[in-house]
């Protein structure tokens, strides 16, 4: 199966640069696509020094979508947002007080390669952090999404008015020019070798491998892959009643096991129980005491919302729509209007005649962003 490529160096203009992220892509595009990737084919998209967030977003959920494995190079610096605190990968015209609205949001890497098949991603990261996302980063590992294989490092601050170049990045990039890709972690051993004489051990090295034989999510995928869709979701009940017992029913492991759910019923064509799951999922969150705004409140409530434009029932729509128009009073999300649209499509599903538009209304208001 061919496979995909997403090459992807950012860092903002002018003074705030602290490394010159672009300067790798010319190395990487010299390497032939199927050893960029592993494959014998490959698909290579490249975002250079981009501009929005979401024209990131859209590329990156392109790739996500692709049925083969993935392999995302990342080369930038990361700076946190002021309001929530959170890594966010700098863009072009990223500042440290706009962090929030130029930048991307570095969950959002874990929220889009989430559904992929376990095993199937690959990121390899060079990434400089400013100061306060370094003394954060030193405490609080940087999340990527489970089920992906990670491999990188974390460089401090450079020296003021000095911008560092992407070391690491291109030493993956020469090796990879020899025209053969070693498996993920024997290239990112090699790349540490290489570039070890000016790191001087200062780096915060990333090396997680992807899930291991009998990781319960392989086997869910398999099942999920081969239509049984039942047998899935069995599955994953037995690890969440496990979590329960174990931690608790609002415990990070058990709302992992919630939320796989939740995507299950979505892949079943089950949208009712997928959106119910959510909401549910995000009302245990907001009831733990997590925020309104926090990224997996957030990112529970939005995927309700798109599940719930895809019940066809009008009866279980009238009901999952009143307790997310009541849930959306509380996480109105970074879309603007999404409790206006629930509440407009709420009562149109109060009224006998139009039924056959108020589906394909709902419908129309994807997954927010």
């Amino acid at each position: 199966m061919p496979g995909t490529v997403l090459l992807l160096a950012a860092s903002p203009v002018g003074k705030g640069r602290l490394v010159d992220a672009a300067s790798v892509l010319p190395v990487l595009a010299a390497v032939a696509p199927a050893v960029l990737s592993g494959t014998d084919t490959a698909n290579v998209v490249e975002l250079a020094d981009p501009l929005e967030p979401q024209a990131v977003l859209t590329r990156l959920r392109a790739a996500a979508a692709a049925p083969g494995p993935l392999t995302v190079y990342v080369t930038g610096q990361l700076q946190l947002d002021r309001r929530q605190r959170l890594p966010h990968l700098a863009l072009a015209r990223t500042t440290a007080s706009t962090a929030r609205y130029t930048a991307f949001p570095w969950h959002w890497f874990r929220e889009e390669l989430r559904l992929r098949p376990a095993g199937a991603t690959t990121l390899l990261l060079d990434l400089h952090a400013d100061a306060e996302t370094w003394e954060l980063l030193r405490s609080t590992p940087l999340d990527s999404g489970r089920g992906n294989a990670v491999h990188g490092r974390i460089a401090p601050p450079p020296s003021r008015r000095t911008v560092a170049q992407p070391a690491y990045m291109k030493a993956v990039a020469t090796i990879l020019r020899s025209g053969f890709r070693p498996p993920a972690e024997q290239l990112h051993q090699q790349a540490l070798a290489r570039i070890a004489p000016e790191s001087a051990g200062t780096d915060l090295v990333l090396s997680t491998p992807g899930p291991a034989v009998g990781d319960p999510h392989a086997a869910i995928t398999a099942a999920v892959q081969s239509g049984r869709h039942t047998e899935a979701d069995a599955l994953a009940a037995r690890h969440e009643q496990l979590a329960v017992a174990a931690h608790g029913p609002a415990s990070e492991e058990a709302l992992h096991w919630a939320e796989v759910r939740a995507d299950l019923a979505m892949f079943a064509g089950d949208a009712a129980r997928s959106c119910r799951t959510w909401l549910m999922i995000a009302t245990a969150r907001l009831n733990a005491g997590q925020a309104p705004d926090a990224p997996a409140v957030e990112a529970a409530v939005d995927r309700a919302h798109h599940q719930w434009g895809q019940v066809h029932d009008t009866a279980p729509a009238r009901e999952l729509g009143a307790a997310l128009a009541a849930l959306r009073g509380r996480v109105p999300g970074r879309r603007e209007g999404a409790l206006d649209h629930v509440q407009r499509q709420l009562r149109q599903l109060q009224t006998p005649a139009g039924t056959g538009t108020r589906i394909s209304d709902r419908a129309a208001f994807t997954r927010p962003t």
